[in-house]
């Protein structure tokens, strides 16, 4: 039997944080982070399995920010001036983006300078949510040098988490969504430029035209 990786234990214990023997940790932790402030730079990542898995390496030019978001929906504060209770406009606020894909935003809006790689989960309170950022310094000449990580420095790449380029953009617009192979936009995308090649009816020209078979076609007294 192969022996297990450290970050396969690390993964174990963060599965269920709140318990065993995370849990006085984590209880410490949110006590400190509550009365920090909501966006400050670490030294070193929390979770290092996910900090990893995203493209973190411990030298310069790498930076990790925790970030605190508030839950819940967004209410208003209830009017003074007379309304009907229907146009309060108090409860029913959603936000759009979810809670990761602010905190991102959020650090990079502290760190302009800086890239986001992405995020992960580090913890929650009965108020906030608690997601540390790894961001990269497109600039740094060992991040230029690193043919892993130069893509960053690419113009493509610049305010990638404000266009929705991090994994949680993309989730928010439904670029992770697979029901199976047949699910994906690829297999969608080869299926209907196959249909626009054979010149078979496709969603884009759906009731605009009828292919009818050729045979028919002449019965019907029409030429090629």
């Amino acid at each position: 039997m192969m022996a297990k990786s450290m970050y396969h234990y690390i993964a174990q214990l963060w599965r269920k944080p709140y318990e065993g023997p995370m849990a006085e940790l984590m209880r410490e932790r949110l006590i400190l982070w509550r009365r920090g402030p909501a966006v400050t730079r670490v030294e070193k990542p929390t979770r290092l399995d996910r900090a990893r898995a995203l493209g973190y390496e411990a030298k310069v030019g790498f930076v990790v920010v925790r970030v605190r978001v508030r839950k819940g929906g967004l209410n208003r504060p209830r009017p003074n001036s007379g309304r009907r209770p229907k146009r309060m406009g108090v409860y029913g606020y959603a936000p759009e983006k979810p809670t990761k894909l602010i905190a991102e935003e959020r650090a990079n809006r502290r760190f302009p300078n800086l890239e986001v790689l992405g995020s992960y989960y580090v913890g929650e309170d009965g108020m906030y949510k608690y997601y540390e950022v790894v961001m990269v310094d497109p600039h740094h000449p060992s991040i230029l040098s690193d043919p892993e990580i130069s893509w960053v420095a690419n113009p493509s790449q610049r305010g990638r988490v404000f266009r929705g380029k991090t994994m949680a953009g993309r989730k928010m617009r439904g670029l992770l969504k697979s029901r199976g192979l047949k699910g994906t936009h690829h297999y969608k995308w080869k299926k209907k430029q196959k249909e626009r090649e054979l010149k078979k009816r496709h969603e884009a020209s759906r009731g605009a035209r009828i292919i009818a078979p050729q045979e028919v076609m002449e019965n019907l007294g029409y030429e090629k």
